[in-house]
């Protein structure tokens, strides 16, 4: 009973809010199983200060997923990670969609971590770029550079995309 009244709305919080939090961390890590951790150590993080988080708990959530999400990134350059790829298993229906969804998230990922910040909390959350700004804990200015950069950057990454399906579909007909 105890608990219950401690951690009291946590619970109306995470199933409101759960999935578009964890869509938020599976764009900032770039995997399902990376964002699911990711969201955990924030709610772990919220728990652990409660008493002191007053106003918006869905806002310090997010910000502790933002800025979590680049402490690990700051780690990764000190201790690179060895990535394999993975298959997605194979589906019937929607493929397509998923793998155009597959190769925006590894784009993404190959991003700077404060561009993709950037593009997920502007593009993806919808925040304003004062919002993004205040985030992020830089300036205006920041977010609008960090944006531009970003999305030409995917634009390059992205470029050959159209090249290989004009390819298909020439090698079909």
């Amino acid at each position: 009973m105890w608990r219950k009244q401690r951690f009291e709305g946590l619970d109306v919080l995470v199933a409101q809010r759960g999935c578009a939090l964890l869509a938020t961390a599976v764009l900032l890590t770039g995997s399902r199983a990376a964002g699911e951790d990711l969201v955990q150590a924030a709610l772990e993080r919220l728990m652990r200060n409660w008493s002191r988080v007053h106003g918006d708990k869905e806002g310090y959530l997010r910000r502790t997923l933002y800025h979590l999400a680049v402490d690990r990134w700051r780690l990764r350059r000190r201790r690179p990670e060895v990535l394999t790829e993975i298959e997605p298993p194979g589906q019937t229906d929607g493929t397509d969609v998923l793998h155009l969804r597959q190769a925006l998230i590894q784009a993404l990922a190959m991003l700077p971590p404060r561009q993709r910040a950037v593009l997920v909390l502007r593009y993806w959350e919808q925040f304003s770029e004062a919002e993004a700004a205040e985030l992020l804990g830089c300036s205006v200015g920041t977010v609008k550079s960090s944006a531009s950069r970003g999305l030409t950057r995917l634009r390059q990454l992205t470029a050959d995309w159209a090249l290989e399906d004009a390819g298909m579909n020439g090698a079909v007909g």
